[in-house]
C-alpha cells in the first residue's frame, strides 16, 4: 500500500525492509561470534516513527535526512536494484543507520540494521578473498538465504511490521471501553473511519454500545454516541483540554506561532475577549453592514440583469458571501474604486480551502504541490502596510489589531497570518453552509414558496418596497422571527455538518456519565462527540435521511424538543460544536445566511437547470459543513 502511495520510494523501502529482516529477530543462525551478538533493536513505534518521516520528507531535506550522493552509498553495498526516484541521492538517515549514529528516546539503531557495510569490514573481506560486497556463507541473514524480488521483500516486510503492531499494540485494561485498533500499523482504522465515518461509527456501536474507543493515525479516541451522555462530556473541563487542539490545528494550518507559548502570554485570553464584538448591540452593527454590503453586490449584478442569468450556485454563493464577508469585517480601500477581493484573492482562497483539511491533519505544505506558496500570498495580503489603507473595519477585527500590538515577539508575518485564519473561520464554513441552504431551497419548490411568503409577509407589515432600486433593511430580531427560513438553514446544516467534538484528557481519570456508568481514560488520549450520528439518528429524527424544512417548527414556532429514548434532549442540533468548543462566530454566520437568503428571495426570481443530485465532499470531515463535490446550474433574473 505504502509502496503504492510513494512510488519514489521504493528503492529505500527496500533498503529500510532488507535492514529488518537482517536483524536477530527475523535472522537465521549465523556462525560468526561476533555477529551473534546483536544490540538490542529499537522500539516498534520509535521504528515506525522513524519510517514515516522518512517517507513523507523530501529525499533531500528535512530533520535528519539530508541527501548523500547514491554512489556513496553503492560503493559499499550489496548488489540491488537500483534505486529510483531520487534524484541520485539516498537519505542520510539510512547510511548513519549502519554506523549507529540515528538515535531516538532511550534506543540507537544498531550497525546491524544496516546492509552499508563499514570500512573494516571491507577490509577484512578483501583480505579473505570474498568479493566487495559479497556476505560469507556461513553469515548468511534471511534476505540472502530467500532471494526475494522486490515485491516479496515489500510483503515481507509488511509482514513483519503487522507482527511487530500484534505484539506491541496497547491492549484494553479493565475499566476502559473496548477497543478497535485496526490491523495496519499506525493507520488502524484511518481507512475505514475517512470512507464512511458516520456509517463506520454506527456499525461499531452495534458492536459495542455507544462507548468505545478507535485507533485513528497514532491517536486513540473514545466515542460518546449516546447524545444523553453529551452534557457529561461537554461540561468536564477539569480533566479535558481543548485550547491545545485547536492552537495546534490553527498553528499548523495557517503558518502562526502557537499562541500558548509562554512568550505570548495570555495572548489567547486576549484574542478570545474580543469576540464579545460578535455578540449583542456589535452583532446588530455587523448585520447592518453585511446587509448593506450585500445589496451593493446585488446591485451591482441586476445592473447588467435584464433577463435571465446563468451562474452555478456554488459559484454564486462564494462571490456574494466572501466578497460582502471581507468587506464587513476588514474595510475596503477607499481609493480603490471597482475593486474586488474576490478576483484579488478568490481563486487563491479557494486553493487552499482545498487543501485545508490535509493540513490541519499535520501533513506537511510542501507535500501539497502548490499550497504552501498560496499560503504564503494569502497572508502577506494582510500585511500591516496593506490593511492600513483599509477603511471602516469591524470592532472584532480593530480588537484583534491592538491586542497583536501588544506582543513585541510576534512579526508582520505572524499577525497577518492571525489575520488570515480569521477571515478563513469567518467564510470557510459560511460559504458552502449557504450553498447547502440555497440549494435545498431551489431543489424543494415548496419548501421555497413557504420560505419567500414569509419575507414578503415581514417587508410588506414594515412598509419596505420589494425589488430593484429599494433598499431593504431587517432587524436581527426580524429575522429571528423568520421561523420557517430558520428551520430551512437548520435542516440543511443538520444534513451537511461535520463537525467532530474533540477533548484531550490531560491526566487518567474516571468519566462519570449518566445511569451509573463511569469510563477509565487515560492521559493524552481524547475523546470525541460526532453529531453526525445524532443528526442521522431514527429515533431523534424521523427519516433522518429526508429534507423537511419545517422540521424546527412546533405550532408556527422554533422547536426545540427532541428525544431519545422518551427523554428530552439538551443537544440536539451541533453543526457549531459545544462548549468550550462552539464557534464564538455562530450568531453573525447565520445571519450571514439569513441575510443572503431574504435579499435573494427579495429580489430575484431563480431556478435550477439541472436536476442531477450534489454530493458531499467527505475530505473535510470532522471540520465543520461537507463542501459540495460538484456544482449546479441555475437560473435567476430580477422580479418584475
Amino acid at each position: 500500500m505504502l509502496l503504492g502511495i510513494f512510488p519514489k520510494r521504493r528503492a529505500g523501502f527496500f533498503c529500510l525492509a532488507q535492514s529488518i529482516l537482517n536483524n536477530e529477530f527475523f535472522q537465521l543462525a549465523e556462525g560468526r561470534k561476533e555477529r551473534e551478538e546483536r544490540e538490542k533493536p529499537p522500539p516498534f513505534s520509535s521504528l515506525l516513527l522513524f519510517f514515516s518521516q522518512w517517507v513523507l520528507c523530501s529525499p533531500e531535506a528535512g530533520p535528519g535526512l539530508s541527501g548523500v550522493p547514491l554512489e556513496a552509498a553503492q560503493s559499499s553495498q550489496p548488489p540491488m536494484r537500483e534505486p529510483s526516484g531520487f534524484g541520485g541521492k539516498l537519505p542520510r538517515a539510512l547510511l548513519e543507520a549502519g554506523k549507529g549514529k540515528v538515535k531516538g528516546e532511550g534506543w540507537e539503531f544498531p550497525r546491524a540494521w544496516s546492509n552499508f557495510p563499514r570500512k573494516e569490514e571491507e577490509e577484512e573481506r578483501k583480505e579473505d578473498g570474498e568479493a566487495t560486497g559479497a556476505r560469507k556463507s556461513d553469515g548468511m541473514g534471511l534476505v540472502d538465504l530467500l532471494p526475494l524480488p522486490p515485491l516479496g521483500l515489500a510483503l515481507a516486510t509488511l509482514l513483519a511490521l503487522g507482527a511487530l503492531w500484534h505484539f506491541c499494540r496497547r491492549r484494553r485494561r479493565p475499566g476502559e471501553p473496548p477497543l478497535e485498533a485496526g490491523w495496519i500499523p499506525f493507520l488502524g482504522e484511518a481507512l475505514n473511519f475517512r470512507k464512511d465515518a458516520t456509517s463506520f461509527l454506527l456499525s461499531l456501536q452495534k458492536k459495542h454500545g455507544d462507548v468505545f474507543t478507535i485507533y485513528l493515525a497514532g491517536k486513540y479516541i473514545t466515542f460518546i454516541l449516546d447524545p444523553l451522555q453529551f452534557p457529561s462530556v461537554i461540561k468536564n473541563g477539569k480533566h479535558l483540554e481543548f485550547s491545545e487542539i485547536a492552537d495546534e490545528i490553527s498553528s499548523r494550518a495557517f503558518d502562526h506561532p502557537p499562541v500558548l507559548k509562554e512568550i505570548y502570554s495570555n495572548l489567547s485570553e486576549n484574542v478570545h475577549r474580543g469576540y464579545q464584538y460578535l455578540i449583542g448591540k456589535s452583532l446588530d452593527e455587523l448585520s447592518d453592514s453585511m446587509m448593506k454590503n450585500l445589496q451593493s453586490l446585488f446591485k451591482a449584478k441586476f445592473s447588467h440583469t435584464a433577463d435571465w442569468e446563468k451562474e452555478t450556485v456554488n459559484k454564486f454563493c462564494f462571490s456574494m458571501i466572501f466578497e460582502a464577508s471581507f468587506r464587513t469585517l476588514y474595510g475596503r480601500d477607499p481609493d480603490a474604486d471597482g475593486y474586488s477581493v474576490t478576483d484579488a484573492i478568490g481563486d487563491k482562497f479557494l486553493k487552499f480551502d482545498a487543501s485545508f483539511a490535509y493540513l490541519a491533519a499535520n501533513i506537511p505544505a510542501e507535500l501539497l504541490g502548490e499550497t504552501k506558496g498560496i499560503r504564503k500570498e494569502l497572508i502577506n495580503f494582510f500585511k500591516p502596510a496593506n490593511m492600513s489603507k483599509w477603511l471602516g473595519c469591524s470592532e472584532v477585527v480593530q480588537d484583534r489589531k491592538n491586542v497583536f500590538e501588544m506582543y513585541e515577539a510576534l512579526g508582520d508575518y505572524d499577525k497577518s497570518a492571525h489575520h488570515f485564519a480569521f477571515l478563513w473561520a469567518s467564510v470557510g464554513n459560511t460559504i458552502p453552509a449557504t450553498f447547502w441552504a440555497l440549494y435545498y431551497l431551489l431543489r424543494h419548490p415548496e419548501a421555497l414558496s413557504v420560505v419567500r411568503d414569509e419575507i414578503d409577509h415581514l417587508l410588506q407589515s414594515t412598509g419596505q418596497e420589494r425589488g430593484p432600486g429599494f433598499d431593504i433593511h431587517v432587524t436581527r430580531e426580524q429575522l429571528d422571527n423568520l421561523v420557517y427560513l430558520e428551520s430551512a438553514i437548520n435542516e440543511s446544516l443538520r444534513l451537511c455538518s461535520s463537525s467532530m467534538n474533540l477533548r484531550l484528557t490531560k491526566e487518567r481519570f474516571i468519566l462519570k456519565l449518566e445511569g451509573n456508568l463511569e469510563v477509565s481514560l487515560r492521559k493524552g488520549d481524547y475523546i470525541a462527540i460526532y453529531p453526525p450520528t445524532l443528526h442521522m439518528d431514527p429515533e431523534v429524527y424521523q427519516d433522518p435521511e429526508q429534507y423537511k424544512f419545517d422540521r424546527y417548527i412546533e405550532n408556527k414556532k422554533n422547536k426545540t424538543a427532541f428525544y431519545k429514548q422518551g427523554k428530552k434532549l439538551k443537544y440536539f442540533l451541533m453543526p457549531f460544536g459545544s462548549g468550550v468548543s462552539k464557534c464564538p462566530g455562530r450568531f453573525f454566520a447565520i445571519n450571514e445566511i439569513k441575510l443572503c437568503l431574504v435579499l435573494l428571495l427579495s429580489y430575484f426570481d431563480m431556478e435550477l437547470l439541472e436536476q442531477k443530485p450534489i454530493g458531499m465532499d467527505k475530505s473535510r470531515f470532522g471540520l465543520g459543513i461537507y463542501l459540495p463535490d460538484s456544482d449546479v446550474l441555475f437560473r435567476y433574473k430580477l422580479k418584475s
